[in-house]
């Protein structure tokens, strides 16, 4: 007769023990903050592989650790590629929280928690002097702004960052890998400082679910378009891309002009230019630029500055819209290059003045950023710039901005490789907005 061990042995060799996933599928990873448009409130999202609960644990800098408890929601995304790989998306709004004050914070549950992390909330009055940082079209291979803009933001260079679409180089990429790789290298930015995000074409992937699925911005658009408000700023957020991938819907072209429409006239109220004067667009593809790529911006009738003829009905262009509703600034990528323009409309230059141009402007101001550094490398330029190119450079880097007041915003390119050092500055002077600064 087999001894008792023998048996035993037999058993686990013919049926061994499953064990349970590894713990890593549930330790939070790809951290990142946003605005939610909610005064007093911000979201934290992270990724998990693994169904846990979401949960923040936070307080003041310098209270307890920990002492304050915040419960969200998670959801699944399942990524379109082969591997149809799932990915639990958690979110958790913080809310209550006390303007411009520190806050120590780490999310996932008992099954796994996130580094300690801090972020600052957000100063909900109109008097105050936001910093950003303004860039897109940055990629997990070649992004050679980034640890640049790392440093910056962990000595509080910046209080939101603007990342004006093409992410990862492509987020759905190895069935998501590489957007799985991607957001954990910008979480030493984004988890400290609000990542404000627009889509880029290289987010077009299965109807743009990684973008719609990873980010949460304000609104219930899926983050495609939305707005907010930062100091003396109302920034309006929206999608290029709908001029260009109709397969997903043309009638988004006008729902996005309807909203646009309807937040501009809103925004212009008298009460509500007067808190927020500054209007700041962002949207990936430039109406205006002097690449030699023919992109969209390179043609007089650009899509997104004139619209589209070949749909039915037309499709209307922005440029009249934001002109129309005295838009100050917009700001652009996809070129990957850094070009400031002179105030345009119409394909015309509109200075303040021969000797002040960005003083009392008489059209918007276009920057387009789009150089922070991926796979694709740089873009060239034609060899005459038009006649509303101020300036342009190939350079790798990325865009400061501050806006100072109700009347100054001052715009900084700073180049990665010149080891930092600022090749273009402008201030921009406005002692009247809305479109009766165009008068």
């Amino acid at each position: 007769m087999a001894s008792l061990y023998t048996l035993l042995s037999l058993c686990c060799l013919a049926a061994p023990v499953v064990l349970d996933p590894p713990p890593f599928k549930f330790q939070p990873e790809q951290v990142h903050i946003s605005y939610p448009g909610v005064p007093y409130s911000i979201v934290i999202t992270w990724t998990t592989f693994n169904k846990t609960e979401s949960v923040v644990e936070y307080n003041v800098w310098g209270g307890k650790l920990f002492d304050l408890r915040a419960k969200g929601t998670s959801t699944i995304f399942v990524d379109g590629g082969s591997e149809k790989r799932k990915l639990y998306i958690h979110r958790v709004t913080l809310s209550a929280l006390k303007p411009a004050s520190a806050y120590v914070y780490h999310c996932g549950s008992e099954a796994g928690w996130s580094d300690i992390l801090y972020f600052i909330a957000l100063n909900e009055s109109n008097a105050w002097s936001p910093r950003f940082a303004l860039f897109g079209d940055m990629g997990n291979e070649n992004p050679q702004s980034l640890s640049r803009l790392q440093k910056e933001t962990q000595v509080r260079m910046y209080d939101a960052i603007l990342h004006i679409g093409d992410f990862a180089y492509d987020m759905d990429q190895d069935n998501g890998r590489i957007g799985d790789e991607f957001m954990n290298q910008i979480q030493s930015i984004a988890a400290y400082v609000p990542y404000m995000t627009c889509p880029g074409n290289h987010e077009s992937a299965y109807n743009f679910s990684n973008y719609r699925n990873r980010f949460s911005m304000p609104g219930d658009t899926d983050s495609l378009w939305y707005s907010w408000n930062i100091g003396p700023a109302h920034i309006v957020s929206f999608s290029t891309e709908v001029y260009f991938f109709l397969d997903y819907g043309v009638d988004l072209i006008f729902k996005q002009y309807e909203w646009l429409k309807k937040d501009l006239e809103e925004a212009n109220k008298p009460e509500n230019r007067k808190a927020r004067p500054w209007i700041i667009t962002m949207g990936h593809r430039p109406m205006y630029c002097s690449n030699d790529d023919k992109d969209d911006c390179t043609r007089f009738e650009s899509y997104v500055r004139m619209g589209r003829n070949d749909t039915s009905p037309p499709a209307p262009g922005l440029e009249e819209l934001f002109y129309l509703h005295g838009v100050d600034l917009e700001l652009w990528a996809h070129e990957h290059t850094y070009e400031r323009l002179w105030p345009v409309f119409g394909y015309k230059v509109f200075n303040g003045s021969i000797d002040e141009p960005y003083v009392n402007p008489k059209a918007p101001v276009h920057i387009i950023t789009g150089s922070a550094g991926c796979k694709e490398k740089h873009d060239g330029f034609i060899p005459e710039p038009r006649d509303w190119s101020a300036f342009r450079s190939s350079d790798y880097g990325y865009t400061r901005m501050q806006v100072l007041n109700d009347t100054h915003l001052y715009l900084e390119q700073v180049s990665d490789d010149q080891y930092g050092k600022v090749i273009d500055s402008i201030w921009l002077v406005k002692e009247k907005h809305g479109v009766a600064a165009w008068l």
